[in-house]
């Protein structure tokens, strides 16, 4: 299977060219590590959020969708997540990729200037049809949501 190819564009290269651009880290990795493009260190306190540039901008073939997610090493060492995630970036969206970053760890936290902040997965979208019924086919599960499994 060949890959899609993902058209990307540094949007400010006179003051980013030292930011490397989203890559994978090892040859079976599934996501791609975006990196922080901030002129300064930002300290994220515990519980705040802040957004993050990358200075990138990405423009996908129609199907395909990036999710932004959370790094494991810094959700596990340092308690740093991403408000939304995943995110979501749609094929036709053509703005600067950014980062929701919370701090739900214990103390605050140091991002610096090419940071690896998050992580970029390529997925297929299907656009499902809509048919509007009166009824749904029942199922064993039926309406048992959140906890109906036990905990």
């Amino acid at each position: 299977m060949t890959p899609p190819t993902i058209k990307i564009r540094r949007l400010n290269p006179e003051h980013d060219s030292d930011i490397p651009l989203p890559c994978y880290m090892t040859p079976q990795s599934s996501g791609m590590d975006l990196y922080a493009a901030i002129k300064e260190d930002q300290v994220l306190p515990i519980g705040s959020i802040t957004v993050i540039p990358t200075g990138v901008a990405i423009a996908m073939p129609t199907g395909l969708e990036a999710q932004i997610r959370p790094r494991s090493g810094l959700a596990f060492k340092h308690g740093i997540g991403i408000v939304n995630s995943p995110g979501t970036i749609d094929a036709d969206y053509r703005g600067e990729i950014k980062v929701a970053l919370i701090n739900l760890g214990g103390r605050p936290y140091s991002i610096r200037r090419g940071d690896r902040i998050a992580q970029m997965v390529i997925q297929k979208v299907y656009q499902a049809e809509l048919e509007l019924v009166d009824t749904l086919e029942e199922t064993e599960r039926n309406e048992g949501g959140f906890g109906h499994t036990g905990t």
